[in-house]
């Protein structure tokens, strides 16, 4: 079993605290790995390292900042098996799921690097003679990011790379139910000649390790993907110093299906929306709206698709659809949403319990319910699991509204062949993000915000790229 340590100012080091978390297969139930509990002081050692290394980490020009993010992307590449299997035990994705993290993670610092002759600044017109008005881009400072269970590998990168690209340096908390992937990571590039400081990992509870990082006067800005509970946590912490902050929280990802739709299309891009990664994810399709002439036709094409999903072991040979829940908790929590969803009169016509012929683990069947109204729980709330719920609507202006009655803001989907009703819904839909006829996925190129709780600030491409610095304007007088 592995045990991890800190990693601050380009060394591991014990933590403060004696105390550790343990790392479970969620397959299994097995113990994998012991982490640090982490201490205050272990948070504020690594800020510190943190700020001491970014006055000289900003003075490199960006391309050469540039070439550490290359050669990070280029490990990853040389050891992409053993990541993704590192990933698959320690969260139960499957494996061919944790593949293509590791491979687009290593996209993604060789992406950001691409960003380093492309960072630009503006001339202003002054109203003065003789003089000129710059705008230039500066780096914030120290990064705290601050990373989820679901995607944990990618989403450090997310953090990371736009970070150290734009001239700042990082302080990463990963999470404690997925850590072994990152701690991993840095074993592999302590040999790139990455400065001291420049970089550092912090494991710990939120409550004590994340509260620390996020108060501190030395953070510039805290960049969280997590719950809406832990965004506001986060908000308040940051209230001491006024601290940036940039998060990517909850959603409840609604797929409106029009009756002039391809049905295949729109059945086979729902449920895999919905059953990637055992419904764990932020984006996941958490309620479809079907037009009434067509529900009937609809609802029996994806019972039978719903039916067919695979459920097995993240290593099975069979290739399975999904997985194990990541843990009892999330377990616990799905079977409680879909038992009240069937007290509120909601109808299983697939699924609806844990899979009894695991021994150990977190499974829990794909879920398909019906007999659903706006006003129940599993509607409204975020389920993070493998439910579906689908309603019936009879225009697409009431599919919107139905759509917009909700909390969250993230992602949305369309499907329909008619020009005008998608353009139509991508415009009035209250979410940062409208797929149309295809699954809820995004790119590292685009932009990943949500709007109400779902978030503030975002991730990926230049706008993601910008969360990380900050203006200064030069007023140049001249004779």
């Amino acid at each position: 079993m592995k045990e991890y340590q800190q990693y601050i100012n380009g060394k591991f080091v014990k933590s403060i605290s004696s105390e550790v978390t343990k790392v479970l297969n969620p397959c299994t139930e097995e113990v994998i790995s012991l982490i640090p509990k982490g201490a205050i002081e272990d948070a504020n050692r690594a800020l510190e390292a943190a700020q001491e290394a970014q006055l000289e980490w900003k003075s490199l020009a960006a391309i050469e900042r540039a070439k550490y993010l290359n050669k990070m992307a280029f490990v990853i590449r040389e050891n992409r098996v053993f990541l993704a299997k590192t990933l698959a035990k320690e969260q139960a994705k499957i494996i061919s799921l944790a593949q293509v993290e590791i491979d687009v993670t290593a996209d993604y610092f060789d992406y950001n690097a691409g960003w380093a002759r492309r960072i630009e600044g503006e001339i202003i017109q002054s109203d003065r003679r003789k003089e000129h008005i710059f705008l230039h881009k500066a780096p914030i400072g120290v990064v705290v990011g601050i990373c989820p269970w679901n995607f944990p590998f990618f989403v450090m990168a997310r953090k990371v790379a736009p970070s150290l690209i734009t001239g700042n340096t990082c302080v990463i908390k990963p999470s404690c139910t997925a850590p072994n992937t990152i701690m991993e990571f840095i074993k592999l590039i302590e040999n790139i000649g990455l400065p001291n400081g420049v970089l550092n990992f912090v494991c710990g509870s939120g409550t004590i390790v994340g509260n620390a990082l996020t108060k501190s006067p030395i953070t510039g800005i805290v960049s969280l993907t997590g719950s809406v509970f832990a965004g506001q946590k986060i908000m308040e912490a940051a209230a001491t110093n006024i601290t940036r902050v940039s998060l990517e929280l909850g959603g409840k990802a609604p797929a409106i299906v029009c009756a002039d739709a391809d049905m295949d299309l729109a059945v086979n891009a729902i449920v895999s929306s919905k059953v990637i990664f055992s419904g764990q994810v932020c984006n996941c399709a958490e309620r479809v709206y079907v037009e009434e002439t067509i529900y009937d036709e609809f609802m029996d094409k994806i019972s039978k698709k719903m039916a067919a999903v695979k459920v097995d072991d993240a290593f099975a040979d069979n290739n399975p659809d999904m997985s194990s829940l990541v843990s009892k908790d999330q377990i616990d929590k799905v079977e409680e949403m879909v038992n009240y969803a069937k007290k509120e009169g909601a109808e299983v016509l697939i699924g609806g319990s844990r899979l009894s012929k695991f021994d150990k683990g977190y499974y829990f069947e794909p879920t398909l319910l019906a007999n659903i109204s706006q006003n129940m729980q599993i509607i409204q709330e975020e389920v993070f699991g493998p439910i579906l719920p689908v309603m019936k609507f009879n225009t697409l202006d009431e599919a919107i509204s139905l759509a917009n009655d909700c909390e969250y803001g993230l992602t949305s989907s369309i499907f329909s062949e008619n020009f005008n009703k998608v353009m139509h819904a991508s415009n009035e839909l209250q979410f940062g993000e409208t797929y149309i006829n295809r699954e809820h996925f995004e790119a590292i190129q685009g932009f990943h915000a949500g709007w109400k709780k779902s978030g503030i600030g975002g991730a990926d491409g230049k706008h993601g790229m910008e969360e990380y610095l900050q203006t200064k304007v030069v007023y140049a007088q001249y004779k």
